[in-house]
């Protein structure tokens, strides 16, 4: 009879369905989260590009492209440059230029012809605020149905055949704005001088649908009249409005009859839909070869050797970009850590199957399997249960993050599989090269490291120290290399390989003082440590840098908040801020019971009343010197909540003797410039104060200068200690019960918006969560790390207790003994994980600069946001590894208690 023998994948996956299952999980899981990182910064990275092209003017995104109707032709042709079918079809042909991957989106795109000087109308009745007549400017646009509602009257047309340079009525309409401001209405009619007289005939008031949009805002004179003064940079010159009449676009000729001189234009709007970060360069490149290369000389050659392009598209790019460098940096440095961690949990994984079956993989190598056969059916069975669970991780990774490019996350997921797949084979091929049916012990205090290991280490010492130098030189920009991404990495590594270096020592140490101490457990759980087998290495390595990487991107995530948090009390001074508000400064007294209204709203706690003159002057009589009148006792208090300037109220209190003389707090500034010599200042009513600074200090919350001068308003005229500016503080303020309050005579401004403020790209908020995924996934794959270094010894120990509970011993020894067994795993882990993220930080925050992530780029940048270690960040994974390790450890010595000890002593049981 034939046997039939059973294939060994299928035999191995059914003898342990629970490992294959658990592998599978972990692979999707850990596959997942690879694909979804690359996927994750494309989509941010695409996000903050089209939030950069979106946030500037219509005027900087947009390319903007000008031609003449054909300077010293004849009028003919000039009419015929400046019909609609003409300036159409150059349309389609000036984007057929733009070269890919600059896309343009055509229904936000405006083209037609305008006037390039302004036409003054003779109207009396138009507003004339100097006596100086009003100045149109004439454009025919495109679709104006199509990008304006009708408000009364109807659209304009041309009527009475062919528009020609001689015409001499045309039909226009104008904007609910223009009509308001200049007083037109349907019907009006407005007649503009050139070389012929044009009577423009307006028929209709629109509303644009979108104001803020290309078609409106490149020239929002045709939305928005204004109020100009003449040339000559005087600031006193007389004023005249300037406001913009729409024609039809068949009307367009008529132009060449006025003396505004036609010009064609085209302006592009860019798709942001199709603008991804990945063709950054390639967009630059787009963009340089329409304003001055390739581009341009083809537009030329079609429209007008005269032709122009115009665009700040590429310093929109450039600042993206310089936003990009430096976020990118910190969030490698986050990957590297994460993905290090889920590394080394995968080769502990196929470590401890190894471990597990050693025996079984031993006597098979006894027995005549070949190495090569025996890593290819190993391989084999774990690429079974991997590359579906790794593919199953891609897919939905995909799905969750749709709109990001594939090859990155095929690559990471494709990486993570081979790990898997790869690191069983590959262990056991290690410890099988040679057929032997016994090891001898391999303890921990009896080991010595090989040359080739010791070589191994000094190498990685030499990286780290060559990357944290590096950093420290070049900072944590893109030029300074992968290397830099890997430098906290690269010290937890070295933190690892010493502490595993040390060990072995301390256990000796430590073992021949425990043997005199009362009781057996100590010494035991010495011994036991002693004679764990060596693998140490691997869960020390996954702990210390999930420390590390813990413990700096907390510090990263906590000075980004920190930053934040100054940059917005920097900016308003207190929680909330109440001023007048009229013209460029603040000025004016605020309503004489605002203050009382304000102190009852919802969460104001406290309230500081202030007087400030920003027009005050020195002795000279020329400079101005902002001065706040402040209440010793509240300001004091404010200052020393907010960290602006803190001092003692009885310093800006007048003494008794000392006369006129005023107490000042200065800015260095002012103190360098005024020393401590009384000198006078005459406030905004005319009034003089005699100042003495007497308290320096770099800010102050009520004002954001670096001059200016506090003193005590009790020593100021009734006019000029009226409160203008109110500081309040308090948690939870409500902004709509502030402004419903303040009314309409007085601004709000709550630290909270300010702070909100300062994300403005979605590369920054990108980022922060990115650094939290990466903290929390390396987290969680280090406690599996330790979890699978306690499983791995998990049988050896259940089958320790049994034996020890045969002699005697207790529950409570039984927990105690594995405890203290797993604490000298534990506790350099801990010790080393605090220590090495301290030091990191440390050697690191020289060369890494917040204020990128922290800030928005329109910010000011005050103060710098620097890297410091934060003590939660070094506290919390420190006791979690305790918790979780002494959990563990307790409560393996529970279960072994519930089960009998029948099993755990069987004989001749390898454990």
């Amino acid at each position: 009879m034939n046997r039939v023998p059973a294939p060994w994948t299928r035999t191995r996956l059914r003898a342990a369905p629970g490992a294959a299952g658990a592998l599978a999980l972990l692979v999707a899981l850990t596959a997942c989260l690879a694909a979804a990182f690359p996927r994750a910064l494309d989509r941010y990275a695409d996000a903050g590009l089209s939030r950069a092209v979106e946030q500037v003017h219509p005027g900087q995104s947009s390319l903007q492209v000008s031609a003449d109707p054909g300077l010293g032709g004849k009028t003919a042709d000039q009419e015929d440059a400046l019909r609609p079918e003409s300036v159409t079809g150059y349309y389609e042909s000036i984007v057929d230029t733009v070269e890919s991957p600059l896309a343009v989106d055509g229904s936000r795109s405006a083209y037609g012809v305008r006037s390039t000087s302004d036409l003054i109308a003779a109207e009396e009745w138009l507003p004339r605020p100097d006596g100086l007549p009003a100045q149109m400017v004439l454009a025919a646009p495109n679709d104006l149905a199509g990008h304006a509602r009708l408000r009364s009257g109807r659209l304009p047309r041309a009527t009475g055949g062919p528009v020609t340079a001689s015409t001499g009525r045309v039909e226009a309409a104008v904007t609910e704005e223009t009509a308001r401001t200049l007083r037109i209405e349907a019907g009006s009619v407005i007649h503009v001088h050139g070389r012929d007289e044009l009577a423009v005939h307006v028929t209709g008031v629109v509303a644009p649908r979108e104001p803020d949009g290309v078609y409106w805002s490149v020239w929002s004179v045709l939305r928005t009249p204004s109020l100009v003064r003449t040339p000559g940079g005087d600031p006193n010159a007389p004023r005249f409005w300037r406001g913009g009449l729409l024609l039809p676009p068949e009307a367009a000729p008529a132009l060449l009859g006025t003396d505004g001189g036609p010009m064609r234009y085209w302006h592009l709007a860019p798709d942001t839909e199709a603008l991804h970060g990945r063709d950054l360069d390639r967009l630059s490149a787009s963009v340089a070869s329409l304003e001055s290369g390739p581009g341009t000389e083809q537009l030329r050659s079609m429209l007008s050797p005269f032709a122009e392009v115009e665009t700040g598209l590429d310093a929109v790019f450039t600042t993206y970009d310089r936003l990009r460098g430096d976020i990118a940096p910190l969030v490698s440095v986050a990957a590297s850590g994460a993905g290090t961690v889920a590394a080394v949990v995968l080769l502990m994984t196929g470590g401890l199957a190894a471990g597990r079956r050693r025996t079984e993989l031993a006597l098979l190598r006894a027995r005549g399997a070949s190495l090569r056969g025996l890593t290819g059916r190993l391989l084999a069975e774990t690429a079974v249960v991997a590359l579906p669970a790794g593919a199953l991780g891609l897919a939905v990774a995909v799905l969750v993050l749709p709109g990001a490019r594939l090859l990155p996350a095929l690559g990471a997921a494709g990486a993570v599989t081979a790990v898997a797949c790869l690191a069983l084979p590959l262990r056991a091929a290690a410890a099988h090269r040679a057929v032997r049916v016994h090891d001898g012990r391999r303890d921990v205090a009896t080991a010595r490291p090989s040359r080739r290991r010791t070589v191994a280490e000094l190498t990685a010492v030499a990286l780290a120290l060559g990357a944290v130098e590096l950093l420290r030189r070049r900072g944590a920009t893109g030029g300074s290399g992968d290397l830099v991404s890997l430098a906290p990495v690269l010290v937890g590594v070295i933190a690892a390989l010493v502490l595993v270096r040390l060990q072995p020592p301390v256990l000796r140490g430590l073992a021949r003082p425990a043997g005199r101490l009362r009781g057996a457990v100590g010494h035991l759980a010495l011994a036991r440590a002693g004679r764990t087998s060596v693998s140490t290495v691997l869960p020390l390595l996954a702990l210390l840098t999930a420390f590390t990487t813990a413990a700096f991107g907390g510090s990263v995530l906590a000075g980004v908040s920190d930053a934040r948090d100054r940059a917005a009390v920097l900016a308003v001074g207190a929680d909330a801020r109440v001023e007048a508000a009229s013209g460029p400064l603040p000025s004016g007294p605020l309503p004489s019971g605002l203050p009382g209204r304000l102190a009852h709203a919802p969460g104001v706690r406290g309230l500081t009343e202030v007087s400030i003159a920003y027009q005050a002057k020195t002795s000279d009589g020329r400079q101005s010197l902002p001065v706040a009148g402040v209440d010793p006792e509240a300001y004091a208090a404010l200052a020393a909540r907010t960290g602006l300037g803190g001092f003692a109220p009885d310093e800006l209190t007048r003494r008794d003797g000392s006369g006129d003389v005023l107490p000042a707090l200065a800015s260095s500034m002012v103190a360098e410039r005024f020393g401590t010599q009384p000198f006078p200042v005459r406030m905004e009513d005319g009034t003089f104060v005699t100042l003495r600074i007497t308290v320096v200090r770099d800010r102050t919350p009520a004002l954001f200068r670096d001059d200016f001068l506090v003193v005590d308003r009790a020593g100021l005229s009734a006019r000029a200690a009226r409160p203008t500016v109110l500081l309040l503080t308090g948690g939870g303020l409500d902004a709509d019960a502030l402004r419903r309050a303040a009314g309409d005579g007085a601004s709000v401004h709550l630290r909270s918006e300010e702070r909100a403020r300062y994300v403005d790209s979605p590369l920054q908020s990108g980022a922060e969560r990115v650094y939290t995924a990466a903290v929390a996934a390396g987290a969680g794959y280090a406690a599996l790390a330790l979890l699978l270094s306690l499983a791995r010894a998990a049988p050896e120990r259940a089958a320790l207790l049994a034996r020890l509970r045969t002699m005697g011993l207790t529950p409570a020894q039984g927990r105690r003994l594995l405890v203290l067994e797993s604490l000298p795993q534990a506790v350099p882990a801990v010790a080393g994980g605090v220590l090495t993220g301290w030091a990191a930080i440390r050697l690191l925050s020289p060369g890494i600069d917040l204020t990128t992530i922290a800030l928005a780029a329109t910010s000011p940048s005050t103060v710098p946001a620097q890297l410091r270690a934060d003590p939660w960040s070094l506290a919390v994974p420190a006791v979690a590894v305790l918790v979780l390790t002494v959990g563990v450890a307790a409560g393996q010595a529970w279960w072994s208690g519930r089960r009998g000890a029948v099993t755990e002593l069987r004989a001749g049981d390898a454990r």
